[in-house]
């Protein structure tokens, strides 16, 4: 193993990796007003199953999902602007908390790293 790399570099490649599988795995992904909480819960199970994370948030916003509801077949696709995402990942000592959100300015899903830590042990 590379000695020069650090747990908080690897947490911080593992906590890119569960962001970006999110949004490629889901995105697309036929959405209503029925089942985004259960798709919400699809997507945390689902990142939440693969190895170092620690905690995990989504939320699907529904008021851009009334907006674009198909109005003959009464569903939409999922897109990056209707997520906002919050996961905690943990490589050994190092956490990593990191985001997806609609950053309007860019009008763009952006991920980014929110705070890197060690966690004390």
């Amino acid at each position: 193993m590379n000695s020069n790399i650090t747990d908080r570099d690897n947490v911080l490649f593992e906590a890119g990796i569960k962001l970006g599988a999110l949004y490629h795995q889901f995105t697309g992904s036929p959405i209503n007003l029925k089942n985004a909480d259960s798709l919400e819960k699809a997507i945390q199970e689902s990142i939440a199953a693969q190895p170092f994370v620690k905690d995990i948030r989504v939320s699907i916003d529904k008021e851009i999902i009334r907006s674009k509801l198909n109005s003959e077949f009464g569903y939409c696709e999922l897109e990056g602007r209707m997520l906002d995402v919050r996961i905690t990942v943990r490589y050994n000592s190092a956490l990593a908390d990191v985001s997806l959100a609609y950053n309007a300015e860019l009008d763009y899903p952006l991920m980014k790293i929110e705070k890197v830590y060690s966690s004390g042990n």
